[in-house]
């Protein structure tokens, strides 16, 4: 078995540190959500925690880690009758992105059920981690059914698994943590106000952190065991403190300062529901018995609102959460009383035996956004000077004008990819259409088509009782259609004929409401631009639709319009994506006037571009950004090419698209 690194010889990210501890000291906090870039030691400071978690006794023999004094009296291995029991470490479970339904819930046997009413049960994963830590690495890559169950457990403190009838639950009550990256797509926000708080991680900018972080890693990897052995003290260190918070807890005393801190915090925020007043006191009190103490102070109400709050707060999809610092001093300030001052500067717990106060913030993410935007402009000059790109002048970009509703642009047909919101799609959830045989393990029991294929066999199989003879043969699959989520390929046209600067605004905030209705349909979105002599892929295909956003912001124009390159690119973006999701159908979106200038035959090249996407099916619309007295029609023309449909920019509005997707249908079924 690998040695896992030490939770205290992790260097820097004390809020994410802090914020675990917490959780260790009060599980009703209720979890964490972890989001950073890649390689900030989000998981190994997850993985870390389980080796500081206080033994757990259990009732032996039970797989669902009743405690020998108060037994779940609802257990499916009990009744528990009082004898042996044994001592164990707190289990770390991990829930992989792939994992089935079953896997994370439990299985029944439908079989047995229906024939013999026994309720033979397989444990899932939130039976395995009741009383340790559930850990789920990039969470919002998760299915959406699979978070709403393991957040109801979360919630409840046990788990159901309904089965035609038959139910079977036990206790899961555990410790959730959570990772992600915000770079693949976010959270819907009543899943991430379901964890109890948020750290936001980051790289550390300063090299001799850095070099420590390589000198521990290097160290760990030559001898873990080694490793280990020299930070065991700290180690123990920690997990006695925990052990004493814990003890400490019920005697920590929430005045009624403090709560009135807390609620003028929530109200400032404009956080919606109560759930954050109840996190934020829950999150104060562990503050306070980690550092030792009785009462609560304004520091800890302060420390425990950077926590619970950032990811609660109202803000547009597109935002980054975040929590004004002033605006929080000034209220605490306000509605303090005493230690008016919110304790921001002071530091309850220094040390390295593990993070108390509120230092070590993580650094902002301006610098790698500003990385990202740099990306997007390969051709400014320096100084921001425009220069010129293949025949035209480059203009600085322009805002977004702004966005309105859409209604949904779906895909025709009926297809197979990952669950989302936007076109009809066989999913595991979503109304009953039908039954099938089962191809591997029975997920969703259609009742009456297997009482329907049992039930001429009764008499051949020997039936004298009242119960039905069911044999795996009879067993059927219920058929569900719903919804899936599409990949939507934005190519946007920023040659020099868009580039009036009231009209760029405009066609940006048309892609922008896009963007938030894709963001809404839990699709994934890609973003290519073509202007001055050749095509780039701006966004490869992505979850996050957020950085879409930006790159959109930051698109300057400018040059020639190489319509053929923006084409053909986009086909190509669209041929690798296939060999990696295969399931996952696209729609293009195509946003120009039409035009098409620079090399030889620029229209004729554009037309056999075209025709790719149409000979291969995929679903195109046009968004015509031609504007003034005299219209070409060149976009219409491009749509017909594509095998799509054409709509211009004031179309695209929520009242006056109703026709488009019926547009969008017909003219694929016509091809």
């Amino acid at each position: 078995m690998s040695t896992p690194f030490p939770f205290t010889a992790v260097v820097g990210q004390d809020d994410l540190r802090l914020a675990l501890l917490l959780n260790a000291v009060s599980p009703a906090v209720g979890g964490v959500l972890v989001r950073g870039e890649k390689g900030t030691a989000k998981s190994t400071a997850v993985r870390a925690l389980s080796a500081l978690m206080p033994q757990v006794d259990v009732v032996s023999g039970c797989r669902f880690s009743c405690a020998p004094a108060s037994p779940d009296p609802a257990c499916p291995d009990g009744p528990h009758e009082t004898g042996a029991s044994e001592s164990r470490p707190a289990r770390m479970v991990e829930l992989p992105v792939g994992a089935s339904e079953d896997r994370l819930v439990g299985a029944l046997d439908i079989e047995r059920a229906l024939a013999e009413g026994v309720k033979a049960f397989e444990p899932g994963l939130l039976a395995d981690a009741h009383r340790g830590i559930l850990y789920v690495d990039e969470v919002n890559l998760l299915h959406d059914h699979l978070v709403d169950l393991l957040l109801d457990a979360a919630a409840m403190g046990a788990s159901y698994v309904e089965r035609e009838g038959v139910s079977v639950r036990h206790a899961s009550k555990f410790l959730l943590v959570g990772t992600m990256n915000p770079e693949e797509g976010e959270l819907r926000p009543q899943l991430l106000d379901r964890f109890g708080l948020t750290v936001e991680v980051a790289a550390s900018r300063e090299p001799d952190q850095r070099v420590e972080v390589v000198r521990r890693r290097l160290a760990h990897d030559d001898d873990p065991a080694g490793f280990a052995a020299r930070w065991a003290d700290e180690e123990a260190a920690v997990r006695a403190r925990i052990v004493a918070a814990r003890e400490l807890l019920p005697s920590v005393r929430l005045g009624d300062g403090a709560l009135r801190q807390i609620a003028a915090t929530c109200a400032a925020f404009e956080v919606d529901g109560m759930r954050a007043d109840i996190v934020m006191a829950r999150t104060a009190t562990a503050l306070a018995a980690w550092a030792g103490r009785t009462d609560v102070l304004a520091e800890d109400v302060r420390q425990a609102a950077l926590l619970a709050l950032p990811h609660r707060r109202r803000r547009n999809p597109f935002d980054a959460p975040g929590l004004d610092e002033d605006k929080l001093d000034e209220t605490l300030e306000e509605f303090g009383g005493q230690d008016g001052d919110g304790g921001g500067d002071d530091d309850p717990d220094p040390g390295p035996d593990g993070p108390g106060g509120p230092g070590g913030q993580p650094e902002p993410d301006d610098a790698p956004q500003g990385d990202g935007d740099a990306a997007t402009r390969p051709e400014a000059g320096e100084g921001g000077e425009p220069r010129t790109s293949g025949g035209g002048s480059e203009q600085s970009p322009v805002r977004a004008a702004e966005p309105f509703r859409t209604k949904v642009l779906s895909v025709p047909g009926l297809g197979e990819g990952a669950a989302g919101r936007r076109s009809r799609a066989r999913t595991e959830h979503g109304r009953t259409t039908g039954a099938r045989r089962p191809q591997g393990a029975l997920t969703k029991l259609h009742l009456a088509a297997t009482v329907q294929a049992a039930a001429p066999h009764q008499r051949a199989r020997g039936r004298s009782g009242p119960g039905l003879v069911v044999r795996r043969d009879d067993l059927r699959q219920a058929t569900r259609e719903g919804r899936e989520g599409n990949l939507v390929l934005f190519v946007v046209d920023a040659s020099g004929s868009m580039a009036a600067r009231q009209r760029m605004s405009a066609v940006k905030g048309a892609v922008v409401s896009l963007l938030l209705d894709a963001y809404q349909r839990r699709d994934k979105v890609g973003l290519v631009t073509f202007r001055g002599s050749a095509a780039e892929v701006a966004l490869p295909p992505t979850s996050s639709v957020d950085a879409a956003a930006v790159r959109l912001e930051s698109l300057p124009t400018g040059g020639r319009t190489p319509l053929a390159a923006g084409l053909l690119r986009a086909h190509e973006v669209l041929r690798v994506e296939r060999l990696r999701d295969p399931a996952r159908r696209a729609l293009v979106v195509v946003v120009t006037d039409g035009r098409a200038t620079g090399g030889p035959e620029p229209v004729a090249l554009a037309g056999r571009a075209a025709r790719l996407f149409a000979a291969e099916g995929t679903a195109c619309v046009v968004v015509d950004c031609e504007s003034g007295p005299v219209r070409l029609g060149l976009a219409g023309q491009l749509a017909g090419e594509l095998g799509g449909t054409a709509v211009t920019l004031d179309e695209l509005r929520a009242d006056s698209i109703a026709g488009l997707v019926k547009d969008v249908q017909g003219s694929r079924r016509a091809a």
